[in-house]
């Protein structure tokens, strides 16, 4: 009866992951790029479900499968809250709109968004915010320290940026790229965070892990007693940890186990996203 029950609940759950979701493909766009743009409105919606929107300011992008040069990005005018699939525009790396909108493309947003698509390996979607705690961490001098579980599982990606200003000079391109490296985080000092994935799924697990490191430090530091530091033996060995966990073949791979989560909550409270 026991190996009955097993097998049953893991029958349950593959279906949950791998079930469809609601959609409706325009006629003649490739299948490919149509589930791009409903896993890319997903992450809008998700974004700001857990708060970290702001407004119509910062962007998430993905590039079109099969293309090097044409992404998916939001339209500038509407919230994360009510993006579809079908709102979403494809661009190419200027930021010139490939496919019909009443709304156009921020132009500062899409600086930082296309430097990091054409010149980073791995960054696919690249996802940028301006959380509370995201932006008060880059405010600090030293940016994320090791404190807390959350920041040593993600500090072995993290990388920083200097403020230039707001990101309309196409020649920071190149330095973003550079600051950014073989990381799959970046820190944009007095400003933001940023992530990036090779799967919109990789690239929204890391912010979630950035922006929770983020939150703890902040709500640590400002709670008024001593912070206890962590021997750095300890440090070492916690970053060794989260290196295997989140690389190739650890248990939090890619984001694959929270992005199916996250998608059939999204399913039950906002399924238009894929419309």
């Amino acid at each position: 009866m026991k190996r009955t029950t097993s097998t049953s609940k893991t029958s349950k759950h593959r279906a949950a992951t791998t079930r469809k979701r609601p959609s409706r493909m325009p006629r003649g766009m490739d299948p490919a790029e149509w589930q791009a743009r409903v896993e890319l409105a997903a992450a809008y919606r998700l974004t700001a479900m857990m708060g970290w929107s702001d407004m119509l300011g910062t962007h998430i992008s993905c590039r079109v499968p099969g293309t090097h040069d044409q992404f998916l990005i939001n339209p500038y005018g509407v919230l994360f809250e009510e993006m579809t699939a079908s709102d979403l525009i494809k661009c190419d790396v200027e930021g010139r709109k490939l496919s019909e909108s009443p709304y156009e493309v921020n132009e500062a947003g899409f600086t930082i968004h296309s430097a990091i698509h054409m010149n980073s390996l791995n960054a696919d979607a690249v996802m940028h915010c301006h959380t509370q705690y995201g932006v008060a961490v880059a405010s600090q001098k030293d940016g994320l320290l090791p404190l807390t579980q959350m920041a040593l599982t993600a500090l072995s990606l993290v990388r920083y940026h200097d403020f230039e200003g707001v990101a309309q000079n196409l020649d920071e391109r190149e330095r973003l790229v550079k600051d950014l490296g073989d990381g799959g985080m970046l820190i944009l000092r007095n400003h933001g965070t940023l992530t990036v994935g090779a799967t919109i799924a990789e690239m929204f697990a890391r912010m979630q892990r950035l922006e929770r490191a983020c939150k703890f430090q902040i709500t640590a530091m400002t709670g008024g007693a001593e912070l206890n530091r962590i021997p750095e033996e300890i440090v070492n060995h916690t970053l060794e940890q989260g290196k295997e966990i989140y690389n190739k073949g650890g248990r939090g791979e890619g984001g694959r186990l929270l992005w199916s989560a996250l998608l059939r909550k999204l399913d039950k409270e906002s399924p238009d996203y894929a419309s």
